[in-house]
């Protein structure tokens, strides 16, 4: 990755600017990663099961939206550069899970929510406060939001048909890279949130869920 030094404040606002319209753009490109769903034949599911399903993608790929605001927010203020470049690579990552939400979304019938640009800014003020604020406080974000989003996939996972192992798969590997992303913040020296500050994210988080089901 080239120097900071190589950047103007002027630079570093259209680099954000970019990732926004990528983010909440429909997805043009290709994912790092294939999707875990092509190994696996699409299932007959009834009109209320497609609909459910496309409800609970849509929240996993808002979540994905948000968590894209929240690494940019936070690389645009944080202060080391190592720290910088790890939020940068994170939300690289994240990019597969926006990519296979969409994807399983459209295979579905259905529409990605119309509350991510809301959501977006909200999440990208969130991560540049706390990266003015500190890096570890920084780190400690990403590690209470990973945490938060495998609590939403395990409950997603357990509300999904069975037969539709399509979007299972798609959920599992989300699961796994998002517990890593938390591990990894906390090794690299984030704060651990006590247990009233992650209640409150957990609060918001439902906010977040119930809104974007439907719309």
């Amino acid at each position: 990755m080239a120097n900071d030094r190589h950047y103007s404040p002027a630079d570093h606002l259209f680099m954000q600017v970019d990732a926004a319209l990528k983010t909440l753009l429909p997805f043009n490109g290709h994912p790092n990663r294939a999707s875990p769903a092509l190994s696996h034949s699409e299932a007959e599911l009834d009109e209320s099961s497609t609909r459910h399903v496309a409800g609970l993608m849509r929240i996993n790929h808002t979540g994905e939206v948000c968590a894209q605001a929240l690494y940019q927010g936070q690389a645009l203020t944080a202060k080391l550069p190592e720290i910088r470049s790890a939020m940068e690579e994170a939300a690289d990552e994240e990019i597969d899970h926006l990519a296979w939400c969409e994807q399983r979304i459209k295979e579905l019938g259905s529409h990605t929510s119309v509350l991510n640009p809301l959501f977006y800014g909200l999440s990208f003020s969130i991560g540049a406060t706390a990266g003015l604020i500190s890096d570890r406080l920084s780190l400690g974000f990403v590690a209470a939001t990973e945490e938060q989003v495998c609590k939403h996939l395990d409950e997603h996972l357990m509300q999904l048909p069975s037969e539709d192992k399509r979007s299972r798969a798609i959920l599992e590997q989300m699961r796994i890279d998002e517990e890593q992303h938390a591990d990894h913040a906390l090794d690299a020296g984030g704060l651990r949130f006590a247990t009233p500050i992650k209640l409150g994210m957990t609060l918001l988080s439902k906010v977040m869920t119930k809104s974007t089901y439907r719309i």
